[in-house]
């Protein structure tokens, strides 16, 4: 905690002499005419909700019988009320709300009275994680409202939440969830001891949750799966997964995960599995195209002529006749190019950003291959491989696709096909060395188990998932008992 006071016997005055240097901190005193006592609030004007201070304590202390600290709580019509003595609680009381209430010359004692200001926008449509199909909500900022979406939709007694506070100064509230029961003990340990031992002074964002407390901060890929919906949130969950929000935050932490994770959208799971199994391997083979298309391209050009079918060959000299660069210099002068064209479209403002996005991408196209700079075969690939890239429902993974496709050009420049294949094994080194929250990030492939294929490439019916992950090692394996479901259908179709 962020600590103000050395001398304990002086902390309420030292903290008062520091707020009065703040205009927006208010120190008033009253008359109870009807009981001649004198009182004190203290609070922080932008903070506190005024309304509330005006309509549902101020009348009540002047005008009700009020004489002793312990009178508030049966003469203020609020809930959040806590009298205390504890001198320490005050300066976290005051930054998260609350009105200081103390009887004059009996100072010994006081009075917190909840009145929280809330400002916040209201539950709005996913930006990031749309779907056509499925609820139409997403979390917000504020870390009440993101937890009562939470429970709305699981209203069980085992549903438990845990609050931590992070941050020297930000002070930021973190809440932990997880389906008591269910949920393995090691997970929630793992994830209540990585938050507690985090020390930094201002946590504003989960991202800052996930660059500290991942199993490996130097690895590109993500180790948590973020969220901004609350239905995946509640889904797993019931699967036996740890979630974590920040307050200030509208995206929640998933953990442990696994790589497949980021290539599936939860609205598969509002699809046909038929469907949804087909869409899931269309992703997989698009961010495959879109990491190798460039990389085959360069060595192929530069080592493996023989690779080529004689009439396409004829196609690319045609194409390549009046370039001076070699491939490497041309895929990279393309590759930089639609990267400056998303990180500007991403900055400007969304209309003006669109169009950047468009009439650059057509100029810029056509004005290199008219100069000679590039070939319009390459061009064709390059499109197609940012194309590929967007196919990607989690925008964290996106990121690492976009950053893979470096390395694995330049090996294919030192090497060719060999230094993809020598690229590839430094990936999968990587991947398999790497977990999330302590579990095989590469599972189901690495350790290889066959009960958690039925939802990783492919998305089988909900009849045949009758088990939880053995990734997660859940209490409760078993997510319905298969003969128990048939039975009664039976009984319904008599």
């Amino acid at each position: 905690m962020f600590n103000l006071f050395k001398n304990k016997n002086h902390e309420k005055e030292t903290l008062d002499k520091i707020l009065a240097k703040s205009a927006d901190f208010k120190c008033i005193e009253y008359f109870n005419q009807k009981t001649k006592v004198s009182f004190t609030l203290k609070f922080l004007a932008t903070l506190i909700d005024e309304k509330t201070v005006q309509e549902s304590i101020l009348p009540y202390l002047l005008e009700e019988n009020f004489k002793e600290i312990d009178d508030a709580k049966e003469i203020i019509p609020l809930a959040d009320i806590q009298i205390s003595e504890d001198i320490s609680q005050i300066e976290d009381k005051l930054f998260t709300g609350s009105v200081l209430l103390t009887v004059n010359g009996k100072e010994n004692k006081f009075c917190f009275l909840g009145a929280r200001k809330e400002i916040g926008r209201n539950v709005s449509l996913p930006e990031v994680e749309f779907s056509v199909i499925g609820p139409k909500e997403s979390f917000v900022e504020s870390l009440d409202q993101n937890l009562n979406l939470i429970r709305k939709r699981i209203p069980v007694k085992e549903l438990i939440m845990e609050k931590l506070t992070v941050g020297t100064l930000s002070k930021t509230k973190v809440a932990i969830l997880y389906i008591d029961g269910i949920t393995n003990p090691e997970n929630v340990d793992t994830v209540r001891q990585r938050i507690e031992d985090i020390e930094f002074d201002e946590i504003t964002d989960s991202s800052y949750i996930v660059q500290i407390i991942s199993d490996n901060q130097n690895s590109p890929f993500p180790q948590l799966l973020d969220t901004e919906r609350p239905d995946r949130i509640s889904a797993i969950l019931a699967e036996g997964k740890v979630a974590i929000f920040v307050d200030g935050s509208p995206h929640a932490l998933i953990g442990p995960t696994t790589l497949v994770e980021f290539f599936s959208s939860f609205e598969d799971y509002y699809l046909n599995w038929i469907l949804s199994s087909f869409f899931r391997l269309i992703r997989l083979f698009a961010v495959v195209f879109s990491i190798l298309v460039t990389p085959v391209y360069v060595a192929t050009l530069s080592y493996h002529y023989e690779l080529i079918p004689q009439d396409l060959m004829n196609t690319l000299v045609a194409s390549r006749r009046a370039i001076p660069f070699p491939p490497i210099l041309e895929a990279l002068f393309l590759e930089l190019t639609i990267e400056l064209l998303r990180e500007a479209g991403a900055r400007l403002p969304t209309k003006v950003g669109q169009t950047i996005g468009i009439v650059g991408g057509i100029v810029i196209g056509t004005a290199s291959v008219q100069a000679g700079l590039t070939s319009n075969i390459l061009l064709i690939f390059i499109a197609l491989a940012a194309l590929a890239s967007f196919t990607t429902p989690v925008y964290r993974i996106g990121n690492t696709i976009r950053l893979l496709r470096f390395p694995f050009l330049l090996f294919a420049e030192l090497w060719g096909l060999l230094g993809i294949v020598v690229c590839f094994c430094f990936l999968l080194t990587h991947l398999i060395r790497l977990t999330s929250l302590g579990r095989p990030y590469l599972e189901p492939l690495y350790p290889p188990r066959m009960q958690d294929l039925k939802d990783a490439f492919i998305r089988l019916s909900f009849d045949k998932q009758r088990k939880r992950p053995f990734l997660l090692n859940t209490n409760q394996p078993n997510r319905f008992h298969k003969k128990a479901a048939k039975d009664k259908k039976d009984i319904e179709d008599e």
